[in-house]
C-alpha cells in the first residue's frame, strides 16, 4: 500500500481550494483541486483518490450528489464534507451516505490537516480489515480438515 495520501479538494471558491491545498504542503501527499462537482468526478474516473475534501453548495451539482457518486463508484475513497452552510440535517445526511467526516467553514490548517490525516487513517484501517478477512477466508478454504471433524461429518451424514 502506497504511503503517500492521494487527496483531492473539491469546492467551488478558488480562495478556499488555495488555502486548503497551502495548509497541506508539507505533508505527505499529492493534492489536486477541482473547482465544481463534476470536475470532481471527472478527475476521480481518471485517477482515484485516497481522500476527498468537498464542498457542499456548488453551482452546477450539489456535494450530497457527488459524495452520493463516489461512495457507489469508489467506495474505498473517504470523503470529508467541509461546508459554510452547515445544518444538522445535512450532517446526518452526509454521514448516513457515508462521510468520514463533516466539518464547518472557516477551518483553519490544522483542521485541514487532521481532517485529511484522520480519513487517511480510517482508509488504511478499513483496507487491513478487508486484507485480514480475506486471508482468514481463503487459510479456511484452503486447509485440509481436521480427521477430527471430518470423522463427526461423517457420522452426522450416517445419522
Amino acid at each position: 500500500m502506497n504511503d503517500i495520501a492521494n487527496i483531492l479538494i473539491v469546492d467551488d471558491e478558488e480562495v478556499v481550494r488555495l488555502s486548503h491545498l497551502r495548509s497541506l504542503v508539507g505533508t505527505q501527499c499529492n493534492t489536486q483541486v477541482a473547482a465544481c462537482g463534476n470536475e470532481a468526478l471527472r478527475v476521480m474516473e481518471q485517477h482515484p483518490f485516497d481522500v476527498i475534501l468537498l464542498d457542499l453548495c456548488m453551482p452546477d451539482l450539489d456535494g450530497m450528489d457527488v459524495l452520493r457518486i463516489i461512495k457507489e463508484r469508489w467506495p474505498c475513497s473517504e470523503v470529508v464534507i467541509i461546508t459554510g452552510y452547515p445544518t444538522i440535517e445535512s450532517a446526518k445526511e452526509a454521514m448516513r451516505l457515508g462521510a468520514h467526516n463533516y466539518l464547518a467553514k472557516p477551518v483553519g490548517p490544522n483542521d485541514v490537516i487532521k481532517a485529511a490525516n484522520d480519513a487517511m487513517i480510517q482508509k488504511r484501517w478499513a483496507l487491513r480489515s478487508e486484507l485480514k478477512n480475506r486471508e482468514a477466508e481463503y487459510l479456511v478454504s484452503h486447509q485440509p480438515m481436521n480427521p477430527a471433524v471430518t470423522q463427526l461429518t461423517k457420522i452426522g451424514a450416517k445419522s
